[in-house]
């Protein structure tokens, strides 16, 4: 089912975007080297959310594949989703992070951030889990009033480094 035609939450959004990347993990990627063999697809914290600045609504939760862990947006207003390879920047928690626009064939439109490729970092899913799940509470803890702050690197943002740049 196409996610920009969901009508229902985000646990159900979160089971299509696993279902999709599940069988993109038993074909296209089976038995490539890059792969972590220690992990699986798993969505992790996917709700409700706020864009910062222009307040848009939409879902934001982490995506875990074994060759990937990426933010996934899923603006609810679905005339704003980036088209497919464009780039646009959404604030959370104060953090300006580029979300790059994904189509899939046969889930449609969704908005993606990388947070790590390849996946080596992580021993186990359970470590690749809490990262996730560290990055979605800085994410989510807003600061009452956002202070003016560069834009961050996807490694910077999950290493307490607020210096701009790419690393």
């Amino acid at each position: 089912m196409n996610l920009s035609e969901r009508q229902d939450g985000p646990a159900q959004q979160a089971q299509t975007l696993c279902a999709h990347f599940q069988g993109i993990a038993e074909t296209r990627m089976r038995g490539l080297p890059f792969l972590n063999q220690q992990l699986a697809v798993e969505a992790v914290g996917f709700s409700a959310q706020i864009a910062g600045e222009n307040a848009a609504t939409g879902v934001l939760g982490v995506l875990i594949t074994p060759w990937f862990m990426n933010l996934i947006w899923l603006p609810e207003n679905r005339d704003t989703l980036l088209a497919q390879g464009a780039s646009g920047e959404h604030q959370f928690g104060g953090q300006r992070l580029t979300f790059i626009g994904a189509d899939g064939e046969d889930i449609g439109g969704y908005e993606s951030c990388s947070l790590f490729s390849p996946m080596f970092e992580f021993a186990d899913q359970d470590a690749a889990r809490q990262t996730a799940e560290q990055v979605l509470a800085l994410l989510r803890d807003a600061p009452e009033r956002a202070p003016e702050r560069p834009a961050i690197s996807r490694r910077g943002l999950l290493f307490g480094r607020v210096s701009g740049g790419a690393q």
